[in-house]
């Protein structure tokens, strides 16, 4: 049921809000909220909760449905709050959650590893007398993203990068062909491809990507389009990394110069088949596309195949995937331990954080709980993932009736997550000892990742490092900030069943950023009476 807020009822709440917040422990299990009086000398209160009051009555943003909460993150006092005991839908803000989760279980230097192997013998002519094995640990930077993350999202190379180097090292290793199958193995996650509550319409893109544990180029294939020389002609396109596994019908045509572009894509779950329709101007520039890989394992193993036989290996077998673990024994002989052939090792996991944080990457978010759950339960399912990130919330003083959350990042339209429990999230992973790998994450206001062209040429840019959340009618920001006036504070922010578009629904958030920074200032000091002096 929709739900919304008259301008009064707005009024009333938010001056409730001001005499009367909840306690933030210090971590204790979850309890019931107790209330605490904003102090009434704390100075810009009452001028942010004017502007909060003309942001959210404007026409634009009436209709809708939103969560406030600022709170001093030095004294843990509530500064304002609406509705932030009430559930929202999230979005990527989820991956907060995903990130401390992480951080907490893994360690912020943990790192992926992913092979080439073989159970099998390699001869004194370079031949392998069985399959080579791509096995996938879950590593989500498997692409040509350049790592550490700077401002923005920068490639280096082919998509491929990190298979083609991998190739190289097995041909390094005197491999001249192989008598079997290449073989993507991607059992060490098993099931929950698709978690809970994603929509059918997120499988087509690469914000959709079903989830495995053997990833190349973030589950994606970047097709571009191009328009011909002349009008009437057919449009030309690139497909990458290609592996052959897709059938592309083009049926774009070029349309006279000045024209409407029109593009759509379409393919049907689970075929091989993309349809690529519609019109593109003479001279338009080019477009791109990032289209869900939906047989990632399968992908791997056949792009694999490609870039070992483009090294002069000849391969025997064919490509294919491997969903369960390869059996050790069977009931006559005991299969050897395998052969190494070659080794990604990742960067350290901060690194991948930042990635999935800053670009708001949903399939990296969606593999970090997996491998997390993995390496502390020894449980490859996603029924054991998602009751490794309920477990773990529990464990850092959140219950069901602040959070519920069906995936790791924010897809899912099933989660629910009230602006109070992001604070307690926010305010407990201040206090950890990975704290400032968890901050740098953050996408900064003004600066990179997903607020890189937001808050601009304000005060409240390079001063909020923040997680973004964007779906249908839902937009949210939460995270840290410093005003000007030097308060430090933890904030949540969440706008639900709104029909907002694009730049006017952030824009919303941003306003209500703006505001905190140039409004909010410190708790002011207790004056101490002078002692008299006698003589």
């Amino acid at each position: 049921m929709l739900m919304s807020i008259s301008f009064r009822q707005f009024r009333i709440a938010a001056a409730l809000a001001l005499a009367a917040a909840l306690i933030s422990p210090a971590w204790p299990q979850a309890s019931a909220p107790k209330p605490r009086v904003a102090p009434s000398t704390r100075p810009g209160v009452v001028a942010f909760r004017a502007r909060v009051e003309k942001i959210l009555s404007a026409p634009e943003a009436a209709r809708g449905y939103w969560g406030v909460l600022v709170e001093d993150a030095d004294t843990g006092e509530v500064l304002f709050s609406l509705n932030a005991n009430r559930y929202f839908l999230p979005a990527s803000n989820a991956k907060l959650f995903t990130a401390a989760l992480a951080l907490s279980t893994l360690g912020p230097d943990y790192r992926f590893h992913t092979t080439i192997e073989t159970r099998d013998s390699l001869d004194a002519d370079g031949a392998i007398h069985g399959d080579l094995i791509l096995v996938g640990r879950g590593d989500p930077g498997l692409s040509n993203r350049r790592v550490p993350f700077g401002i923005k999202t920068e490639r280096d190379g082919a998509p491929e990068r990190i298979l083609a180097e991998l190739a190289d090292a097995v041909v390094a290793r005197g491999v001249k062909q192989v008598t079997g199958d290449i073989v993507g193995d991607d059992s060490y996650f098993t099931g929950g491809a698709y978690p809970s509550g994603w929509a059918i319409d997120d499988m087509l893109w690469n914000y959709g990507v079903p989830v495995s544990a053997l990833e190349i180029n973030d589950g994606t294939l970047f097709i571009e389009l191009t328009p011909g020389d002349a009008a009437g002609t057919p449009a030309n396109y690139t497909a990458a990394p290609w592996a052959g596994l897709y059938q592309i019908h083009n049926e774009v045509t070029t349309g006279p110069r000045g024209s409407e572009q029109k593009l759509s894509v379409e393919r049907a779950p689970g075929s091989a088949e993309i349809f690529l329709r519609g019109s593109m101007p003479v001279g338009a520039p080019p477009h791109s596309l990032g289209l869900a890989i939906d047989r990632p394992a399968e992908y791997a193993a056949a792009l694999l195949k490609d870039l070992l036989e483009a090294r002069g290996v000849k391969i025997y077998g064919h490509s294919r995937v491997a969903h369960t673990p390869i059996p050790v024994a069977n009931c006559c002989a005991v299969i050897p331990a395998p052969t190494v052939l070659a080794e990604h090792v990742s960067l350290p996991l901060s690194e991948a954080l930042r990635v999935m944080a800053k670009t708001s990457q949903n399939l990296h978010a969606e593999m970090l709980l997996r491998v997390a759950a993995r390496i502390k339960t020894g449980d490859p399912s996603a029924d054991a993932a998602l009751q490794f990130a309920q477990d773990f919330l529990k464990n850092m003083g959140l219950d069901d009736t602040e959070i519920s959350v069906t995936d790791a990042s924010g897809l899912s339209r099933r989660d629910l997550v009230t602006p109070e429990a992001e604070a307690k999230l926010l305010r407990w992973a201040a206090h950890q000892s990975w704290a400032a790998e968890f901050r740098a994450a953050l996408p900064v206001a003004g600066v990179d990742g997903t607020l890189a062209e937001r808050m601009q040429h304000t005060l409240a840019a390079d001063h909020i490092w923040a997680k973004t959340g964007s779906i249908s009618h839902v937009d949210a920001l939460a995270g840290y900030a410093t005003t000007s006036k030097g308060a430090h504070l933890i904030f949540s922010f969440m706008g639900n069943n709104h029909t907002l578009k694009g730049r006017a629904a952030t824009s919303v958030l941003d306003a209500l950023a703006i505001a905190m920074v140039e409004e909010l200032a410190p708790a002011r000091p207790v004056r101490r009476a002078t002692p008299s002096r006698t003589k």
